[in-house]
């Protein structure tokens, strides 16, 4: 069946930098952008949510505790989620301390930020849509909103993608022009529907989940196939195989985008 989203013509690279440079920096940092763009690459995935006051920020967890200095700033609400918080509260975090001495310092990076970064460089992000529980679809509503008028005007815009189809479908709404992808973690039987009914151009399978039989079916549904989270060459070997389109990897140490395995 036709996909009336599809890009036939791929604007994205075959590797993709993992929250920016994995596990080699603070993860979703603009020093983890930049520590991946040394290892050449060219695209990053990076996670987005909102604060209390509606700015769109990097960050995974719903908590602050794992990646921040939360518990030393704020005291006792420092297990709060992210979206509890003003941006204002948030940029006094440390955010780099956690991964070691030489990042001791660097803080939250707003999506604003990231945006200038990736356009002064010509890189590209996939942004994943992260939303606090029980915000998916106001999540979804403003980090569209804000991706499209910071691309605004640019010719390869950022991927939107995310696990929570009410954030897709809030972003479709929101901002139709941007291109979707969903995140699948476990097999589903009506994967294909959800991304269709969601307008995806892509899916974003855990990487286990890619066989020859679910490539063809998405190729042949129109959708581009992206791959979560290849830290091993034998498997990155097997998904080049099988010809995905591209790959997100946290070992951008191991992996050259330059080079074929």
């Amino acid at each position: 069946m036709h996909n009336p989203f599809s890009l036939p013509l791929w604007p994205y690279p075959r590797w993709v930098a993992h929250r920016g440079a994995g596990t080699l920096a603070p993860e979703n940092t603009l020093a983890a952008l930049r520590v991946g763009a040394g290892y050449g690459y060219r695209m990053f995935e990076c996670d987005v949510k909102i604060s209390a006051d509606g700015i769109p920020f990097l960050m995974h967890d719903t908590s602050l505790e794992r990646s921040t200095n939360a518990r030393a700033l704020f005291g006792l609400d420092a297990s709060a989620v992210g979206g509890d918080h003003s941006w204002g509260k948030l940029s006094l975090l440390d955010a780099g301390s956690w991964h070691s001495r030489t990042f001791a310092g660097e803080p939250l990076a707003t999506l604003q930020a990231a945006a200038a970064f990736c356009k002064h460089n010509a890189y590209l992000l996939n942004i994943e849509i992260k939303p606090t529980p029980g915000a998916e679809f106001r999540t979804g509503v403003v980090v569209a909103e804000h991706a499209a008028h910071l691309w605004r005007g640019q010719t390869v815009l950022p991927l939107l993608s995310s696990f929570a189809p009410p954030a897709l479908q809030a972003a479709m709404e929101t901002a139709p022009a941007m291109p979707r992808a969903l995140l699948l973690k476990k097999e589903s039987t009506d994967w294909l529907r959800v991304a269709r009914e969601l307008g995806c151009c892509a899916i974003v399978c855990q990487h286990t989940l890619w066989s020859q039989d679910t490539v063809t079916q998405a190729r042949n549904a129109g959708f581009r196939t992206m791959s979560y989270t290849v830290n091993d060459i034998q498997v990155a070997r097997r998904l080049l195989e099988l010809g995905l389109d591209s790959i997100i990897t946290d070992r951008v140490d191991l992996f050259s985008p330059a080079q074929s395995l």
